[in-house]
């Protein structure tokens, strides 16, 4: 958005597209945005560092996988003679 609106492309801003807008005052949303990237790094620095595992993201992306490994280890139960 910061990029857009410096190079005057206000696509993502559907009522600054319909207003003048002047260098300076493009400078001045430039420089706001700025701040607030700042801000909002700085804020929540500990959730944008936090490592999340995959099985948290999609609890149900490995189940076949894990299917497979379940019925492994039963075929191997039910196949060893000393059990």
């Amino acid at each position: 958005m910061k990029q857009n609106i410096g190079r005057g492309e206000f696509s993502q801003f559907p009522n600054l597209s319909h207003t003048s807008c002047q260098e300076d005052d493009v400078s001045t949303y430039v420089q706001h945005l700025n701040a607030l990237y700042s801000d909002f790094e700085s804020r929540f620095e500990d959730i944008l560092t936090m490592v999340i595992p995959p099985w948290i993201i999609n609890p149900y992306g490995d189940i076949e996988e894990t299917n497979v490994i379940i019925q492994e280890e039963l075929t191997a139960l039910s196949t060893n003679e000393e059990l």
